[in-house]
C-alpha cells in the first residue's frame, strides 16, 4: 500500500466515524418504575473509554457519602462509590465498545463488558458477563444534557424518549448471572 493509500484510508475511517454516535457522555440507567438510580460519565482518553458513577439517587435514609466498595481490589478497595471509575478499557468499533471490564461496587466483582450506542445516541446497551458475551446481563441506559449535573434538569437529552416511554423497559444486568 502507498503512503498515499493509506492516508486516503486513515482520512475516510476518520470521517465515517463522525457521523457516528458516541457512547461519551452523561448517562442515566433507571429503574423498572422509570426513576432514575444512577448517572453516569463515560469520557474517552486516548481511544480507551471509561465510565464514572457521578450521581446516585438513595432511598430515605441511606447515606451516599457512607458507600465504599469495601470488597474492591488495589486502588479501589474501600473508595468512595460515588466518583468511582467502574467501567474501563472498552475500545471503540463503530457502535460497539469492546474489550472492556466492569466493576459491581457492592460486590467487588469486575466483569468482561461491552456496550453498543443505539444509532440515534440516545441509549446504550450496557453487558457485563463472565467469559463470553452468552454468560451475561444487559441494561439500558439513557442519554442526558450534557449540563444535567449542573442545571439540576434530568431531562432526556435532545431526541430521546422521555422516561417511561422507553421501548422495552429497562432491562436489569446489576446482578450478572453467575453461581454465588
Amino acid at each position: 500500500m502507498t503512503i498515499g493509500a493509506a492516508l486516503w484510508a486513515a482520512a475516510t475511517s476518520v470521517i465515517a466515524q463522525q457521523g457516528v454516535p458516541t457512547a461519551a457522555g452523561l448517562w442515566e440507567k433507571r429503574n423498572q418504575s422509570a426513576q432514575p438510580e444512577g448517572w453516569f460519565r463515560i469520557a474517552e482518553r486516548d481511544g480507551v473509554y471509561e465510565g464514572q458513577i457521578v450521581k446516585m439517587f438513595p432511598k430515605p435514609g441511606e447515606d451516599v457519602a457512607a458507600w465504599r466498595c469495601t470488597r474492591c481490589e488495589g486502588e479501589q478497595k474501600n473508595a468512595p462509590v460515588l466518583g468511582i471509575t467502574f467501567i474501563k478499557g472498552m475500545r471503540r468499533n463503530g457502535l460497539r465498545y469492546e474489550n472492556g471490564t466492569i466493576l459491581d461496587p457492592r460486590d467487588g466483582a469486575t466483569y468482561d463488558a461491552l456496550m453498543e450506542v443505539s444509532a440515534d445516541g440516545q441509549s446504550l446497551v450496557v453487558r457485563g458477563y463472565l467469559g463470553i458475551p452468552l454468560l451475561g446481563q444487559s441494561e439500558v441506559w439513557y442519554r442526558l444534557p450534557d449540563d444535567a449535573l449542573e442545571t439540576g434538569k434530568a431531562g432526556p437529552a435532545k431526541g430521546a424518549p422521555a422516561r417511561g416511554g422507553q421501548r422495552g423497559g429497562p432491562q436489569r444486568a446489576d446482578r450478572r448471572d453467575r453461581a454465588d
